[in-house]
């Protein structure tokens, strides 16, 4: 993508754990964009990663937007970005300060509140599951539940803590099980009020989609529909392997993408990034299970690159830096016949201790690269308390399913050592 004549300046509200940040500090250095980050580092250390981030907390919405405004106060800022759910917010916030085109705060929050989300579509007559919130300390099972449900905690995302329950029984039993997850230190850090309850909704059967893409001024334009082969029927809902361009007839395209339309203009999206998470059930119903003001999250991102007037090979960071910050591009198309990328998971609760067979699995024809994020000696949670993966693989090709034989057969080479986890107390 060619460099914009004038530079510009975007916020990039992010959390510091997050894959993501570095990817559009490369984006912003190829396009010629200046980056403002705020992310929720410790406000006591100097920049302790060199970066110059503004320091906030996302639990404070409205001392760290004002914090942000202050701070930016008579400089250039022509756009922001959100990555993650929980600095969506803060984004909204500084965007509705400064006057620039964004979501909505109203949309940003009910973007990332389940319940919230649930009642919008359901007052648009957008087609959602049923769902209900009961406290997280609750342990009785509702005597208006029907089966199967499943369980999730309204103040984590992803998979995390998502249980999918048959009975009576197996309710008691997930909801036990969230109880403890969400009493864990990492999660009260959060500080956020919804960590005290959880959302109880149907299950929807169908295979499930991804949908990219970014809103402009109200107008959803689609850059990539994710198949995923891999059925995610539960009792935990992990999710291994992205897919694009879809497989499915234009017929079911086009129904994915009038269903998410929908919903994220009804949760009051706007402008500005869309992730969407979808169903298709067999007969034939798009029912929209979230839509996030961010991008896709991990190194997703980068399964897709995209070719236009102005260049190839431009990664979706790109493309969402040159919206935020108002140069209005062409509709960009996915410069790959196929592609896609298997998220790692963590197999079993541990620690790391070793991998093997990356070469072997680089070596793999299609696949385009290895990343192990996973550190050694990290403690590796499995689902449903892990709320992460062992690493990613990425793989192009011709079609989908030569792109889905490469994934499975680099990740049959990768071996993972882990040794059980010792827990050690003090004693009295």
């Amino acid at each position: 993508m060619s460099e914009v004549t004038q530079r510009r300046r975007v916020l990039v509200c992010a959390t510091t754990t997050g894959y993501q940040t570095r990817m559009f500090d490369e984006a912003a250095a190829g396009l010629g964009v200046d980056l403002v980050l705020a992310t929720d580092r410790c406000d006591h250390l100097d920049d302790p990663w060199r970066d110059r981030a503004l320091p906030v907390k996302f639990h404070e919405e409205a001392a760290a937007s004002e914090s942000v405004l202050r701070a930016l106060a008579g400089a250039r800022l022509d756009g922001v970005i959100a990555v993650g759910d929980r600095p969506v917010v803060l984004a909204a916030l500084v965007a509705e300060g400064r006057g620039l085109p964004w979501h909505s705060v109203d949309g940003a929050r009910t973007s990332r509140d389940k319940r919230a989300f649930r009642r919008a579509q359901r007052a648009a007559g957008v087609p959602a599951p049923w769902s209900m919130v009961v406290p997280a300390a609750d342990d009785q099972v509702p005597a208006d539940v029907r089966f199967p449900c499943v369980v999730k905690p309204l103040v984590l995302s992803g998979s995390r803590g998502v249980i999918r329950a048959d009975d009576a029984a197996a309710l008691r039993d997930a909801l036990a099980r969230v109880r403890a997850l969400l009493a864990a230190p990492e999660v009260r850090e959060l500080r956020d009020q919804a960590a005290g309850f959880v959302q109880l909704e149907g299950y929807v059967a169908g295979d499930e989609f991804a949908v990219e893409g970014v809103l402009d001024r109200g107008r959803l334009h689609v850059l990539a529909i994710f198949d995923k082969p891999d059925p995610l029927i539960g009792p935990y809902f992990e999710e291994t392997i992205y897919l694009t361009p879809t497989a499915r007839a234009q017929s079911h395209s086009l129904a994915i993408i009038s269903a998410v339309t929908r919903a994220v203009l009804a949760a009051g999206l706007w402008h500005g990034p869309v992730h969407a998470e979808c169903r298709v059930t067999p007969a034939g119903e798009v029912v929209v299970l979230e839509a996030a003001a961010r991008p896709i999250g991990g190194l997703c991102a980068g399964a897709l690159t995209f070719a236009g007037p102005q260049g190839d090979g431009v990664s979706l960071e790109e493309v969402l830096l040159a919206h935020a910050a108002g140069v209005i591009e062409p509709r960009w198309r996915l410069s790959r016949a196929a592609a896609g990328v298997m998220m790692v998971p963590i197999p079993r609760s541990g620690v790391l201790r070793g991998v093997s067979g990356v070469e072997a699995a680089l070596a793999v024809p299609l696949v385009t690269r290895v990343a192990i994020t996973a550190k050694l000696d990290q403690r590796l949670l499995a689902l449903p308390e892990g709320a992460s993966y062992l690493g990613f693989i990425f793989a192009a090709g011709r079609d989908d399913a030569t792109v889905l034989d490469a994934l499975r057969q680099a990740h049959a080479h990768l071996a993972f050592h882990i040794d059980a986890a010792i827990d050690v107390h003090a004693s009295s």
